[in-house]
């Protein structure tokens, strides 16, 4: 089989690139440049696409013996993440950039490009288990490693986006992996984790985020439109915020107020006690299901964070995507997050969380 692997320059890819060689799988490289600028981008321990980057993967290439390239995705990437990014929090959602990295770059444009030119399929590091079927079918569940499990992050794929997707990493934890590359004699074998935004060269997401939005001001108030303070922008608050508030007014309990929910066409930040960020249901849109969406209300598990609990729900597809109805109440849950629903271990869809309650 003809593979493309991503290799971000970090050990899972070059691990998962191993593995493919291997088993004997005809291996290709390719290094994703997603800035026309790399030194603008996190570079270090905490990057995942810097020039640095690229010649660690080219590195574990060159001892793959493998072909390597670099393919430039950084118009493409500005376009739907960057400039995603900043929209949403301009309309006062919070996204998941990686997120929409993986819809639109890795599994959209790198896998159209990757079958353009003859390859069978893409294979990245993640974490995930694709399961593949009598009847053609591939289901995508849970990886082995509960602590490194990114089946969350890629709940946005497809059927015909997983039927061309590997992931080596399905049955390994992260301990092993290293071991792996120590063993082929990998500089990344001791590489730390990326983490954070990729794009935030200087992990300062308000600093960014005031760079390229107004900072318009606006009122705090709480949940009866008492105003307590103002604001010098809503594109630097997210829901469940506690801190970096700076009201003036204290609460009558005298406990802390935390972000409710955040209006930006009045610019208006609302604000409540922890109790009041209980959210025990929420709608979902732009839906995407891995396989045929289960009829009628079932129950699963729902998790809303990349790092998060996946929790007990009752799950129900509308007309206009889906609802979630929490089994026990979340807190933080924002309008913007991705939501993803589970059947056991298996990641049946997702849909960006539209309004809570």
């Amino acid at each position: 089989m003809r593979v493309l692997v991503a290799m971000s320059g970090g050990v899972d890819s070059a691990v998962a690139a191993a593995r493919l060689v291997a088993e004997g799988h005809d291996v290709t490289g390719v290094h994703l440049a997603l800035s026309k600028n790399p030194a603008s981008y996190r570079s270090g321990a905490r990057g995942c696409c810097s020039l640095e980057d690229s010649h660690d993967a080219r590195r574990v290439a060159d001892k793959l013996d493998i072909p390597f390239y670099v393919w430039d995705f950084a118009e493409e990437f500005h376009e739907a993440v960057v400039e995603d990014f900043i929209s949403e929090y301009r309309a006062g959602r919070t996204p998941n950039p990686c997120l929409r990295c993986n819809e639109k770059i890795k599994f959209a444009a790198v896998l159209d490009r990757g079958i353009a030119l003859g390859f069978d399929a893409v294979a990245t590091g993640h974490y995930a288990d694709l399961r593949r079927h009598g009847d053609g079918t591939v289901s995508l569940h849970r990886a082995a490693d509960d602590a490194k499990d990114q089946s969350y992050v890629l709940g946005m794929l497809n059927q015909a986006q997983l039927s061309r997707c590997l992931f080596p990493l399905f049955d390994v934890e992260k301990p092993v992996v290293r071991e792996e590359a120590r063993a082929l004699g990998f500089g990344v074998a001791k590489k730390p984790d990326s983490h954070d935004i990729c794009f935030i060269a200087d992990g300062d997401t308000q600093g960014f985020l005031a760079r390229h939005l107004d900072d318009a001001p606006g009122e705090i108030v709480d949940s009866v439109g008492a105003v307590l303070g103002t604001h010098r922008g809503t594109h630097r608050y997210t829901v469940g915020q506690r801190k970096g508030l700076d009201l003036r007014v204290p609460a009558p309990t005298g406990e802390p107020r935390y972000v409710l929910s955040i209006e930006p066409v009045s610019r208006t930040v609302v604000v409540g006690s922890r109790e009041d960020l209980a959210v025990r249901s929420f709608s979902g849109i732009r839906t995407t299901w891995t396989q045929e969406p289960v009829e009628g209300p079932w129950r699963g598990k729902a998790q809303y964070r990349a790092h998060g609990l996946a929790q007990d729900a009752t799950i129900e597809v509308t007309d206009g995507g889906l609802t979630v109805s929490l089994d026990e109440p979340a807190s933080g849950v924002a309008p913007g997050q991705t939501v993803v629903v589970y059947d056991g271990d298996r990641v049946v869809g997702s849909a960006v969380i539209a309004e809570a309650a």
